[in-house]
Parts: C-alpha cells; structure tokens; sequence
C-alpha cells in the first residue's frame, strides 16, 4: 500500500532508512559481540519507533514485523547468555533471521513510498522469524489474506498485548514540515510540562535546491570575473583622461604665450577654461567610479566566495552515507564464497559533495566484490602462505588541501604482472615491444584498459579488472585519477583521487590558432619552452627529456584536429609546451601562447554532444568568449593511438564488419529474443538447437564467440564447452554460458569445462550478455 500524501512519503522515506540501516548495523556488531546489551536496547529503541511510524501511517506489514523484531530482540536480552542462542549452525541464527526480516521491510518501505509492488509475503516472514515453518493457505492461494498480525504474534507466543499502553507508546506529534517529534508518556498526559518545548533543530531542504544555488553560485564567480575586466577598462579611460589633460595644458600654456592681445585669444581661453573645469569633473567622477567599483569588486569577490564555500557546505555528507553499505555487502559475499573476510572503516567523518557520494558508491563496490573474488585467497591457502585465515580490506577517506582521497587495500595475493602482460597482447591493448619499455607501475595500470580482464570465468562477481575502466570512466567525470600498488604475494591497494570543488575549475587558458582552451590545472605539472634541437624521435612519437625522464610531446591541434594554420616560427624559435600528468602517463603538449589562470564555471555538455572526445564541457570566459574545457585523460589515449595509427595500419588486415556468434539454445523463444539482441548489436548470429547441433556447425563455420545454453539434449553446454576446448584452434574461442543454473557448484563446472563467462537468466539483461560479448570478442 502507498502512503497517500507525498510529504509524509518523504518524511518516512527517510526515517525508516536511518531506522534499517542502524537495525543492520547493530546486527553486524551483535553477531560478534552478542552480550553488548546496550547495542541490544538501542535495536529495540529503533525497531519500536519504525512500528511506531510505519502504523501511524498506515503501513501495517512494517508495523507488524517491526513489532516482532522488537520481540526478538527482547526475548534475547532477557536470556542470561545470548551467545547461546546462536547454536552450530550461523544460517539458523536469530539474527539471520532478522536481517532478512530487515530485507523484507526495505522492500516493504520502497513500495510504501514508491507505490511499486513489493512481492513481499509477510505471514512466511513473520513465520521464519518466530522459527516455525509458514503456515499453508487455504483458500485463493494467489489472495493475500487479511490477517490482523499482531493477533497472529499473540497467538503464536500467548503473549498479552495491551492496546492502551502500546498507543501511549507511539502517541507521536507530526509537523509536515519538519519531522516526527516523539513525545513519552508523561508529556502526553502533561502538554504543558517544561520538556514539551517545541523547537525545530534540523531543516530539510531538496538537494535539486542546493543544485540550482551551486550553479548560481558559480555563475556569480564568473559575473566577478567580468566585473574585473570592466575595472580594467575604466582604468583605461582614467589613464587617457590624465594624457587628455596633460596635452590640453601643455598646449594652452604654449598658445597663450603666442597669442597676447589678440581677441581671439580670449575667446580661446574661454573655451580652455570650461574644457578644464568640464576635464575636472570627468576625471573627478571617474576617480570616484574607479575607487568605488574596486571596493565593489573586492566584496563581491568576498561574498561570492563565501557563498560558494556555505552552499558547498550544506551539500557535503559524511563517507559512513555509502560506507555503512559495504560491511553487509562484504560478510554476505565473502560467506558465499567461503572465505573470511574482515573490512575495516577509516574516515567515516570525512565530508565531500554529495554529488561525489552517489557517483563513487558503484564503483567503490565494484572494486570491494573484485578484491573479495580474485584477490583474496581462500582460508586453507592462506594458512599454507602463513597468512591470517582472516583477510582484511581496509577503506579508508582521507582529505588533503585539494583533493579528496580514497584507498582500497587488501592483504590478498596482489597482480600478476606476467599474466597482465599476456592478457595486454592478447586483447591487443598494446604490443611487446611497448610493453617492454614499460615500468611496473605502468603495467598495473593496464587493468584500467577497456576490455581487460584477467579472471578465467566472467559472472555475475567478476575478476579484479573486468570493469575497471568502467570505474575509472566515473572516477575521470569526478575530475579525479585512480593508481593502483601491488605487491605480489602481499595485497593490492587502489588509490582514487577526486577533486573537492566539482562546479567550478581552476584552469589554465591558452590559446592555439587564435582560439582559447581551458585545461584543469590539476592535470598540469608544469609548463616550459622548449626549442626544436631538444625534440628527438623515440618509437615513432617526437620526445623530449625532461627530469631525465623522456616524455613524449604532441601539438594540440593535432589532437583536436583543427586546421593548419599559417606559422612564423623558425629554428630558433621557442615552443610553449605544457606537461600533462595523468596518473602515471605523462604527455607534452604545444600550444600558441599561454593566456591565463582562472576559476571557471563548466557547462556541461547537451544531450546532442553527450560524449564528445577530447572535451569535458565549454565555459564563457569573461571577455565574452566561449572556451572549451579539455579532458587531459582523453588527451593523452588520443596521443597514444595517433602514435600507434601509423604502425597498426601497416600491421593490421581489415576486420569483418560484423563479428559472427554461434547462438546455442534449445528454447525457440529464448533463442528468438537473444537472436533478435544479437543481431540489433551488429553481431552475425548462427543458431542451433542443442549442444550436438551447435558443435556440427561450429565446425563448419567461423565464429567469434558461442552464447550457449546449458540444459539442452543430446549434448548440455558444459559437454558442448569441454568438447570445443578439445581442440586446439579453439583455445582461445570466447564461450559464454547462459542458464538458469545459478549455482556455486554450476558456476564451477562452467568454469573447469573453460567458459570465459557465466551469466544468471534469472537476471539477465541485454546489457550483460552484449558488454560481455564486446570485452571478450
């Protein structure tokens, strides 16, 4: 049931969150310290205020479990040693069974607010929950029966329930405006008691709100910036009143001199005399506007900058908004991969824009289900290592002057270079000989690489790598750079570096055929002349020597592709070159002439130029001009592929419009759907019936990849995918297995019979299977 009134949707959206998610977390803390009563009390506070909410609006079925939680959790404290009550088994654990009550109550919560259908079965909660097997239904099996549920808990448990005491209890006062004010026993019955004051401690305010004031914010710099070019300009005029002035009487003094007795001569000194006091009063007003607009300008500039600093405040969130997501995250997938893992915490308190939050908590996921698959060993190889059973991964937020800095690190097995090496030639990211003039720290970075993955088996949990340059892709619109340290044998640490300010930029402008670019300064570790003698050739790119270090250097308008312009430099001429410095890959880049350094307000790009290379947005300067703002991340991959366009075009043979996939299942709607997918994608599709079928025409033609079901007759997929990896001109063919077998044990037998990648039909997505297809094919 949806809650009718959208204010009080909000206002119990939120509440029920902060309930949950400290209901979760005192559970996580309980499961390892069971006998920490306080924790327990502070659960039953929380589960009694959200059955308090949630039945004052209306939502009986959080109401109801709610209740029993807060019945659970009781009954636990009351035993003498709640340890006890977790037996042998962690699965039957009562607080098993309240976490997925709480799972049940998110969901529940989502439709109160959302009105989407929640396909929650409460009685078989509420059943689980008290430890007893769901009661049959009788009659319409697909009705929901109408059970009053705190009658069914009574009966269940002979409890007494007194009606009286429990509306004493959640008796509540609620301000549509503000929040839901508690008021106890004695306050109900006294209104007029002295603690009963009312004041409103918090405000809410719609973060579309905050948006707009950023942006307005920002707009206000850049109206700052103009107001200075217009100080510049009165300045001017005030120095050619002072030249005005000056020649007038200079010449006047000289033409009296000439020009005694004469009548002219007065009516010459009449004019002269109304010209200076008229000169006066211009050079007074100006003098007056010039030192009024520079004290204008200094406290707008003042304002601005403190309004910007306030509303940047109210966005900033603590880390613990998305931390306290991942330690649940983490126990539950490091179970179901029978490992042991602990994650620790650190920085919870530190602050960043709320903007930062919603975009880094995919991939600091994605980065936390890696290290628990591919980099953390499991227990029995650990011990053999001499390694703790129980591994660690640490998250850590941190803040420095200008950057805000997340760390990820484990203690897990670390990267393998040598097979980073295989897999780089392999998917054809770079050659041998590149690779060989590569430091360490070079290669690691190669998991960022698009399409690079080193994990043998593709599931829905993927390898450490597989998706990386989809985190960097977040972590490069942040206006940030991600290192990665390992240490073979000893663990991995991935170090994300993000800018503070996200509405404004501090760039520097320079100009290249008579056109102004902006480059985030951040990026910049210095700008030099260099001279053409300095510039060798160095495989194939011009390179320079700077720091005893060769970096190679390229001309931005080369990059950006702009016409040739017409140049007056000689030999002996001096280039303005600019050293980029994005994560460990440096780049030299030449420019017209070095402009300025300024904070900008960037605009985003429109939906019509969603993604345009080599640029990040377009700013307007406060001359009037519109500049675009450069993306070094781009500028650099656009360097190293121009560098290598020579050589692959030389090397390579002309590829097949259109990659040929052998579709392999049994089911004629299924294979429709995924045909029909396929071939919208631009693949070739050859379809076939079973694994018999699909292995006689994979014979008699040439594919690029199989998409295979596994239960089919005649031949299943893992007969079909140990059968192909029989034959070594198939070694390398991608397999990718879909099925409904969802199973550890099936995700294994896919695995030994040499799939490259296992996808769940139980949630399958076209945007799997073609993500998939395009980073292995």
């Amino acid at each position: 049931m949806m809650i009718d009134d959208e204010e009080l949707r909000d206002v119990f959206k939120v509440a029920s969150e902060e309930h949950l998610q400290n209901l979760d977390d005192g559970l996580l803390h309980l499961e390892n310290h069971p006998d920490d009563l306080a924790v327990l009390e502070a659960l039953m506070r929380e589960a009694h205020s959200l059955k308090g909410d949630a039945n004052m609006l209306g939502v009986k079925d959080v109401g109801t479990l709610a209740h029993q939680i807060e019945h659970i959790l009781t009954q636990l404290k009351q035993q003498e040693n709640p340890a006890s009550s977790l037996g042998n088994d962690p699965t039957d654990s009562p607080y098993e069974r309240l976490a997925h009550a709480i799972a049940a109550i998110r969901k529940l919560v989502h439709e109160a607010v959302t009105g989407e259908p929640a396909r929650v079965d409460t009685f078989s909660v509420l059943a689980e929950l008290m430890g007893a097997p769901p009661a049959k239904r009788e009659d319409n099996p697909t009705q929901e029966p109408e059970v009053n549920s705190i009658e069914v808990i009574n009966t269940v448990k002979n409890n007494t329930f007194d009606k009286n005491q429990e509306l004493k209890e959640n008796a509540t006062i609620q301000n549509p405006k503000s929040k839901i004010v508690r008021l106890s026993e004695a306050e109900v019955q006294n209104p007029k008691s002295p603690t009963n004051s009312y004041r409103i401690e918090t405000i809410r305010v719609g973060t579309r709100h905050l948006d707009t004031l950023m942006t307005q914010a920002g707009e206000l710099t850049v109206t700052k910036i103009r107001i200075a070019h217009r100080l510049g300009e009165i300045e001017a005029i005030a120095n050619l009143w002072e030249e005005w002035n000056r020649d007038l009487f200079t010449n006047r003094f000289a033409f009296s001199r000439e020009q005694q007795g004469d009548v002219a001569h007065q009516r010459l000194e009449t004019f002269h005399h109304h010209s200076e006091k008229r000169l006066e009063q211009l050079g007074h007003l100006v003098k007056t506007l010039q030192s009024s607009l520079s004290e204008d300008t200094t406290r707008l500039e003042q304002l601005s900058s403190d309004l910007e600093e306030g509303i940047r405040t109210l966005r900033l969130l603590p880390f613990a908004t998305i931390f306290n997501l991942f330690p649940r995250m983490v126990r539950d997938l490091a179970q179901q991969q029978g490992k042991l893992v602990e994650l620790i915490l650190e920085g919870k308190d530190t602050l960043a824009d709320k903007r930062l939050l919603e975009e880094m908590k995919d991939p600091l996921m994605h980065i936390l289900r890696n290290a628990i698959d591919h980099g953390i060993e499991p227990p029995q190889e650990r011990e053999r290592l001499g390694k703790p059973t129980t591994a660690t991964i640490r998250l850590k937020a941190y803040q420095t002057p200008t950057n805000i800095v997340l760390e990820i690190s484990d203690d897990g097995r670390g990267l393998d270079l040598d097979r980073i090496k295989q897999i780089a030639v392999k998917r054809g990211i770079c050659g041998e000989e590149e690779l060989a003039a590569m430091t360490p720290s070079q290669i690691q970075a190669l998991i960022f690489a698009p399409g690079f993955s080193t994990a043998p088996l593709v599931t829905e949990i993927s390898g450490r790598g597989v998706g990386l340059d989809v985190v960097q892709t977040n972590v490069e619109k942040l206006k940030g750079t991600i290192q990665v340290e390992s240490f073979p044998g000893l663990g991995c640490t991935l170090r994300v570096n993000l800018s503070i300010t996200l509405a404004t930029a501090h760039v520097l402008i320079v100009q290249v055929n008579e056109m102004p670019y902006a480059i985030p300064v951040e990026f910049v570790q210095t700008a030099c002349l260099i001279k053409s003698e300095e510039i060798f050739p160095l495989e194939g790119r011009d390179t320079i020597i700077r720091d005893s270090q060769p970096i190679s250097i390229v001309q931005l308008a080369d990059l950006l592709e702009l016409p040739p312009m017409p140049s007056g430099l000689t030999q002996e001429t001096a280039l303005s070159c600019i050293i980029l410095q994005v994560g460990q890959a440096q780049l030299g880049v030449v420019v017209d002439a070095l402009v300025d350094e300024q904070d900008i307000l960037i605009k985003p790009q429109s939906q019509l130029l969603k993604r345009v290379r080599n640029v990040s947005g377009a700013t307007i300067l406060g001359t009037g001009d519109v500049c675009m703002v450069l993306n070094p991340q781009d500028l650099v991959k656009s360097a190293r592929s121009r560098s290598q366009s020579i050589s692959s075009t030389q090397t390579r043979q002309l590829a097949p419009t259109k990659p040929t996939v052998l579709l392999v299942e049994d089911s004629i709607a299924t294979r429709t759907q995924e045909k029909r997918i396929l071939e919208t994608a631009g693949y070739q599709v050859i379809t076939a019936v079973d694994g018999l079928d699909g292995f006689n025409k994979l014979r008699s033609h040439a594919v690029d990849a199989v998409v295979s079901d596994v239960q089919m007759p005649n031949l299943d997929g893992f007969g079909l995918t140990a059968k192909i990896r029989q034959y070594q001109e198939y070694s390398e063919l991608p397999i990718i297995l879909v099925t409904s077998l969802a199973s550890d044990e099936d995700k294994r037998r896919g695995a030994e019979a040499g799939a490259n990648a296992y996808i769940i039909k139980g949630s399958f997505n076209q945007e799997a299977l073609l993500s998939t297809l395009k980073r292995l094919v």
